[in-house]
């Protein structure tokens, strides 16, 4: 299971799903252009050490993305079509996110296996993406059987 993050706009944000993908034993796919460089000191805070103990994969872009995906891709969206507690989830799934700003363009919603959305209350727009992240990985590696010992 991997986590894929599509032209993330916040430093700060992957830094936090380095991190938990780093204890959870996720990889992480990062779909560029990103706002941001690469290199960027909020990068480093918030995924301090941990940022080495992840399997990041930098992809060009969405196409280059695509044509090595293997499982299904499952997008995190405030559009979804399956609530979380009633996705299924396979140990193979690429988890994917939209932009801060901006979520994905069309060809990107029509092109996931499944869209999933995290319930919250009425009037709410959406989670922060670490958070979402760790809401769904969580579920994901419960379902799966892919908590680490």
């Amino acid at each position: 299971m991997r986590i894929a993050l599509y032209q993330p706009d916040i430093a700060g944000n992957v830094g936090a799903i380095l991190r938990t993908a780093a204890c959870l034993g996720l990889g992480v796919d990062l779909i560029e252009p990103m706002g941001f460089a690469w290199s960027d000191k909020a990068l480093a805070r918030a995924g301090m050490d941990y940022v080495g103990a992840v399997d990041v994969v930098r992809h060009a872009d969405w196409e280059t993305f695509a044509a090595g995906v293997r499982g299904r891709i499952v997008l995190l969206t405030t559009k979804g079509a399956v609530r979380l507690h009633a996705a299924q989830f396979r140990a193979d799934d690429l988890l994917l996110m939209g932009s801060e700003g901006a979520g994905v363009p069309e060809a990107v919603h029509d092109r996931a296996d499944l869209r999933v959305v995290i319930p919250m209350r009425p009037g709410m727009r959406s989670m922060n993406i670490s958070v979402s992240a760790a809401i769904v990985a969580s579920e994901a590696l419960r379902q799966t059987g892919g908590w680490p010992d």
